[in-house]
């Protein structure tokens, strides 16, 4: 005779919240988040009495870490929205501590904004720039490849690691030629450049961003230039490097001098080199087993620009049937 199995239900978890400061923030206008937590975990009962929440059902354990981490950013001096309370559920499920992921402070621009990763995929990168010579940072658009390197050279040049930061990609795009745009030869390569302006004058008030570029301190150049240099002391980040030739991304790695820090960033869905032999593919399993070397994969969960950014992505990689690894997958010796 088979005994019949009986579900016994776990006690529920309560959890404190110090301070009534901290509910509304937690729960969200009119229990926006709180809504949002129960509609992602359908099987769990929550419920609010003054400053306790009570969880029971399915996963209440874990729902009541969830809170509890909510508790920690809040108590750190940030806000939550729908967009990140999301991405601190999927931090969850993924066994990231999303405190460790949201508090982590890269560097505050000349508004006093605090720069930090927003996911688990962007903290991996940014720790893999801090503890590498070189680091490739290869995901879809609206995941912060550029800005977060941008932020981290900012960062290095102020602590006096760096003495210059050179921004360079390659002027190729859509098909287009630089023949075919007005101007000299700098005037046809700024617009290729123009993201790193925005992200540097972004974490900089324009006059100081201007010094730097008066002084040569921030330099901006078409990959081209790269050619028969040598770069010590110097933060350097190519961007777009799905665009580059094989021939031009070997240059390009052979100019890292002493002292200097490279990041490379890519989107190999969207190569527009001519031919379509983008100095990317292929190279991780190139360069495998080289020391201060890392590659860093960020998703569609890693994008942080409109949910529609994410949605549109995830629909690209679904037609194509593209198997991208999970988000912050990091390889390469340290």
């Amino acid at each position: 005779m088979v005994k019949p199995r009986v579900h016994v239900e776990s006690s529920p978890v309560k959890i404190l919240v110090p301070g009534n400061h901290l509910m509304a923030g937690l729960l969200g206008q009119q229990d926006e988040l709180l809504r949002l937590i129960e509609k992602e975990n359908p099987g769990a009962h929550i419920s609010v009495r003054g400053n306790e929440i009570t969880i029971g059902g399915d996963d209440a354990e874990r729902i009541g870490r969830l809170f509890e981490e909510m508790i920690i950013v809040l108590e750190a001096g940030q806000t939550l929205d729908s967009a990140q309370v999301k991405r601190t559920i999927d931090m969850m499920h993924d066994d990231v501590r999303p405190s460790e992921v949201l508090t982590a402070e890269l560097l505050r621009s000349s508004r006093g904004r605090a720069v930090r990763p927003k996911t688990a995929g962007q903290k991996a990168y940014a720790d893999a720039i801090a503890s590498n010579v070189v680091t490739f940072g290869i995901g879809p658009a609206g995941t912060g490849k550029s800005y977060l390197a941008v932020a981290l050279a900012v960062q290095a040049l102020q602590a006096h690691q760096v003495s210059r930061i050179i921004l360079t990609r390659p002027a190729v795009e859509a098909g287009e030629r630089l023949g075919f745009l007005p101007g000299d030869l700098m005037a046809k390569v700024d617009p290729y450049l123009r993201p790193l302006y925005d992200a540097l004058h972004d974490l900089l008030e324009p006059e100081g961003a201007q010094r730097l570029f008066d002084r040569g301190t921030v330099e901006v150049a078409p990959l081209a230039f790269m050619r028969g240099r040598t770069l010590n002391s110097s933060f350097i980040i190519l961007d777009e490097a799905q665009n580059t030739s094989p021939e031009q991304m070997k240059m390009f790695l052979t100019r890292i001098g002493f002292g200097s820090k490279a990041v490379i960033t890519g989107d190999i869905t969207q190569i527009d080199v001519p031919g379509g032999r983008s100095g990317l593919v292929g190279l991780e399993s190139v360069l495998s087993g080289i020391k201060d070397l890392a590659f860093v994969h960020l998703t569609q969960r890693d994008v942080v620009r409109h949910r529609i950014v994410a949605d549109i992505v995830a629909a690209y990689e679904r037609g194509s049937g593209s198997s991208a690894p999970e988000a912050g997958t990091t390889s390469g010796a340290r």
